[in-house]
């Protein structure tokens, strides 16, 4: 079993930053493929970014794509959510993600089997 623990969330302005964190912990952690997904108040949930084992391959929503920054690293267990130039649009419950399967930039909910609590994060105008 893994456990997933997010943290980073908060509020901030728009045109601000924030990073998110996952720690990933349990036994083989380390060969889970990692994501984010986001759930707005009233919507489903949707998926923001993904990273493969290494850390070298990465996939992003086209909503947040040159905007978000995702990164792993594998000494840590860590992946990091960069994000900047944040939007209204992007106030949601934050979900870090583990699965064995292969990701992509069309992966969805269905392909992680592990989730952490979620981090909010609140974007104001």
């Amino acid at each position: 079993q893994v456990q997933l623990v997010e943290s980073g969330g908060g509020s901030v302005q728009a045109g601000g930053s924030l990073t998110l964190s996952c720690v990933v912990s349990g036994h083989a952690a380390s060969d889970y493929r990692m994501g984010w997904f986001r759930q707005a108040p009233g919507k489903g949930r949707e998926f923001v970014a993904a990273i493969g084992r290494y850390g070298i391959s990465t996939y992003y929503a086209d909503s947040v794509k040159d905007r978000f920054t995702l990164s792993r690293d594998t000494a840590k267990n860590t992946i990091y959510l960069q994000m900047r130039s944040l939007n209204s649009e992007d106030t949601a419950l934050y979900y870090c993600a583990a699965t064995l399967r292969p990701v992509s930039g069309t992966s969805t909910s269905t392909t992680f089997e592990h989730w952490g609590q979620g981090t909010q994060v609140t974007v104001s105008s």
